[in-house]
């Protein structure tokens, strides 16, 4: 009875830890067959229908953009629970849709053999797949900067984050968070458009992310090591520089990733339509970051990931596959 009831919680648990290893091994699907990109249309049509120049309208528009995507996960937590042996492969495939571990590698990956190659104007354009900076006139040491920054804090944010959500609240937790974190992408901005309408997805956005993003630091700590940093050092830099990064998340992810690859990160960040940002120093003592810090930028993703993962299924183990 012991041992059946063992395996029962290992079956029930093994949903995250296995698709994240899915995520590792198959490629995304095209954009236009991709589940997040089928809400960023859901998303896309409903702003052009609800949009005003105020909170009250954005946070109708957050409502109404995330309540089917919720609906959908607690049908399929329910259905979980009506057939529990399947309930670990819905699981796993909802943790190969909305985490991002193996794409984030697959573009520092790229980033890094581009510089290698000094293939600058290339650089600049690969760049737009992972965030919105204005790349314009950005040399290897910037681009390579904003680079391992979005490396780290996507991985907080398209990884850690959903592993947590779906550990702490299931399959509508990760789907939740995988909507609110496409809002922020799309209308969380300090800009003319979006400072009233988009305000309320960019708080949640930070609400949700609070933790993960402080368990990724964490995990960024203890796998130092594994690109050659070390544990003390990159712990006192996150508990230094955190701080000085503007996100209340944003500073844990990047300068635990600063501190364990040794870079200086952080500085002035331009953006579409002259938005200028003035972020603190990140690691001050570190060296500008080059095409090989990129590489190891990506191993951390990968290593931080499968600790996530790994602890994601150890607690559900532990509550009986419970998640």
């Amino acid at each position: 009875m012991t041992n059946k009831k063992t395996l029962h919680q290992i079956r029930l648990s093994a949903g995250i830890p296995v698709g994240i290893a899915l995520d590792a091994i198959v490629a995304d699907p095209p954009n236009e067959l991709h589940p997040v990109a089928w809400f960023g249309s859901w998303a896309g049509f409903l702003e052009r229908h609800m949009y005003k120049d105020n909170s009250l309208a954005g946070a109708s528009y957050w409502l109404a953009a995330v309540a089917p995507v919720a609906a959908f996960g607690v049908g399929l937590d329910l259905f979980g629970r009506r057939f529990p042996a399947l309930r670990p492969i819905v699981t796993s495939i909802v943790t190969w849709a909305v985490t991002g571990a193996r794409s984030l590698q697959s573009e520092g990956d790229k980033m890094a053999e581009k510089l290698d190659w000094g293939e600058l104007a290339e650089a600049r354009q690969q760049l737009g797949n992972l965030c919105g900076r204005d790349a314009r006139g950005m040399d290897e040491h910037e681009l390579a900067r904003a680079t391992i920054e979005s490396m780290a804090e996507n991985a907080s944010d398209a990884v850690v984050a959903s592993i947590f959500w779906g550990a702490t609240l299931g399959n509508t937790g990760m789907l939740v968070h995988r909507a609110a974190n496409t809002l922020d992408a799309m209308v969380g901005y300090h800009n003319d458009r979006y400072e009233h309408f988009g305000k309320v997805s960019a708080k949640i956005d930070d609400a949700l992310n609070y933790i993960p993003a402080r368990i990724t630091g964490l995990l960024g700590i203890l796998s130092a090591p594994s690109v050659g940093g070390k544990i003390e050092k990159t712990a006192r830099v996150v508990f230094k520089d955190s701080r000085n990064h503007p996100s209340p998340n944003g500073g844990w992810c990047e300068s635990a990733w600063a501190g364990a690859i040794n870079v200086r990160l952080g500085g002035r960040n331009v953006y579409p339509g002259g938005v200028v940002e003035d972020r603190g120093t990140l690691n001050a003592q570190g060296r500008k970051p080059a095409a090989r810090a990129v590489r190891k930028a990506a191993k951390l993703v990968g290593v931080v990931t499968a600790a996530a993962a790994g602890i994601a299924g150890a607690a559900l183990f532990i509550r009986g596959g419970r998640g």
